[in-house]
């Protein structure tokens, strides 16, 4: 090893290596992280690809603006008593911030599903898919197809991009 660095050649390579790997190393951490909007559409991108159907029920859609989410979002954080003297347990995680439009809507939609004997109850956020939706003809109790990752059930789509579980 001693003769192979003692040729300034050589030096050189191996300088020019740790420069490379230095600049690399600088560029991924710098690199910008995704955003909430483009994160939620791979999610709905992977769940259309992989995911198994299974028959759920619509429970409601909601329509929550910036302002009515924010205040409830800082109460829950609060850790303070709410309107009715509740108390509210502070948040140890802050909320996700999910995609909101430019005018403050977001527009929640309610399902749950059943698999092997468990009921689970989410909600997909469906801002930007509205033109895929006819919000006027979704009622609540209305069956629709539910796409779920097979290896975490959990996670799972009522709407994507270029599919739709809404009957």
């Amino acid at each position: 090893m001693r003769e192979i660095l003692s040729d300034w050649h050589n030096l050189l390579s191996v300088a020019g290596l740790i420069v490379l790997a230095t600049v690399g190393i600088v560029l991924w951490l710098r690199r910008k992280p995704a955003d909430a909007s483009e994160l939620e559409h791979q999610r709905r991108s992977y769940l259309n690809r992989i995911g198994r159907i299974v028959e759920g029920q619509v429970l409601e859609i909601v329509d929550h603006t910036r302002a009515a989410a924010s205040s409830k979002a800082d109460a829950q954080n609060s850790g303070k008593a709410d309107v009715s003297g509740n108390a509210k347990p502070a948040r140890i995680f802050p909320q996700r911030n999910t995609g909101q439009v430019s005018n403050g809507s977001q527009k929640l939609l309610y399902y749950t599903y059943t698999i092997s004997g468990v009921t689970y109850e989410t909600a997909q956020d469906v801002t930007g898919l509205e033109e895929r939706l006819h919000l006027s003809r979704i009622a609540a109790g209305q069956i629709a197809s539910v796409k779920y990752d097979p290896s975490n059930p959990s996670n799972s789509i009522l709407l994507a991009d270029d599919w739709s579980g809404l009957h």
